[in-house]
């Protein structure tokens, strides 16, 4: 595993997840410790949780090699790991547990506050690992680690299944969806009724840059959305030149319209 993405939104957007201003996103690797909670002048921390109900040292994230662990400093209150992709899956930190081993590949930290909406934050833990099997004389050598290592029930999959689609129906020999039409496309999914905009991109640039590994330089301005585009287009060329989507998975997408769910649940 080469380390974890702790991702804080910023404030915006109505979501209950905008506990500061800006966005921060933070890379650690194995061995290195990321604390958060409303901190201060003497209590500094890497993620500011500014709501009045979160101390000022709430926790801190740790990265080993194979995973990564919470701690909770909170003497009274219990936080909540959730897998947006499990279906409801999730796990309980209770107050003053230290390292709590969590083994979902994309979490949200979620802390209880005094109002309506609760605080959280992702961690993407990208680089599961899995054995090989064993040779045929039983001896086991060096591990081999995955180029690209994808969960095809993810929802950051379909996310990549929609950007492939046109090209995979030979519908386009140029133009990959907008995030916008990807939001469209994959309304109509159980899983994707909620995906916003904000949740497209965000899947996209950890599809690019934990993922695929594809280094596009950050531009602002007019050049913003030509790099979005570019880092589109480069995902789209790996995925179809390695095969890692192919014409099978586009039975993991809604129907199209003129198609009826019979036709989805056949194909699936």
């Amino acid at each position: 595993m080469s380390g974890v993405v702790v991702h804080l939104p910023g404030s915006g957007g109505g979501t209950g997840e905008g506990p500061c201003d800006d966005a921060v996103t933070l890379r650690l690797g194995p061995g290195e410790v990321a604390r958060f909670g409303r901190g201060s002048a003497t209590t500094p921390v890497e993620l500011r949780l500014a709501d009045a109900a979160i101390s000022r040292l709430a926790g801190e994230i740790r990265v080993t090699d194979d995973h990564w662990q919470l701690s909770n400093h909170s003497a009274t209150q219990s936080y909540l790991v959730e897998n947006p992709e499990g279906a409801g899956e999730y796990l309980r930190v209770p107050p003053r547990r230290a390292g709590a081993p969590i083994p979902f590949e994309f979490s949200r930290v979620v802390l209880p506050t005094r109002g309506a909406a609760t605080v959280a934050f992702q961690v993407f833990a990208p680089d599961h690992v899995y054995l090989d099997p064993a040779g045929a004389d039983g001896q086991w050598g060096s591990r081999t680690l995955p180029a690209y290592s994808l969960d095809e029930t993810s929802r950051y999959f379909l996310v990549l299944v929609a950007l492939c689609e046109p090209r995979l129906r030979d519908e386009s020999p140029v133009a990959v969806p907008t995030t916008p039409q990807i939001v469209e496309r994959l309304g109509s999914h159980p899983a994707c009724g909620a995906l916003t905009a904000r949740a497209v991109s965000s899947h996209i640039d950890y599809i690019a840059e934990e993922k695929m590994r594809i280094g596009v330089p950050e531009e602002q301005g007019p050049r913003r959305e030509a790099r979005r585009n570019g880092k589109r287009e480069a995902i789209v060329g790996i995925a179809l030149r390695f095969g890692l989507v192919r014409e099978e998975h586009l039975a993991l997408l809604p129907p199209r319209p003129g198609t009826g769910p019979q036709e989805w649940e056949r194909a699936r």
